[in-house]
């Protein structure tokens, strides 16, 4: 009965193939570009709050800051909405949000 059956279906389909998928799943590495944004992200947003413990100047806080933010956009927009794809893109929203970056920074230190 096994034996009709697998001729019903098409080539492929029903048949073991040869090459296990043990040796792709044996050595670990992150799913996808989703996962490894959000630990990213995680691991960034960790670090401004250990940022911000430091016993050191306010504008240096307040830099880095800025700059672990700008970080985390470029993170997003780069995996989570997959503009790594397109390079073009993705310089010229970090262009704009680095301009944005500076004038915060220095409206911080007026």
């Amino acid at each position: 009965m096994d034996h009709a059956v697998s001729r019903d279906l098409p080539s492929g389909i029903g048949t073991v193939s040869q090459a296990s998928s043990f040796f792709k799943c044996a050595r670990w590495r992150l799913p996808n570009s989703l996962l490894r944004a959000w630990l990213t992200l995680l691991a960034l947003s960790l670090v401004s709050a250990l940022l911000t413990m430091l016993p050191i100047l306010p504008e240096l806080l307040s830099a880095g800051i800025l700059i672990l933010a700008l970080i985390k956009a470029r993170v997003i927009l780069a995996l989570y909405l997959d503009l790594a794809k397109s390079q073009v893109w993705l310089r010229g929203f970090t262009a704009v949000l680095t301009g944005f970056v500076l004038v915060i920074f220095s409206l911080y230190l007026m």
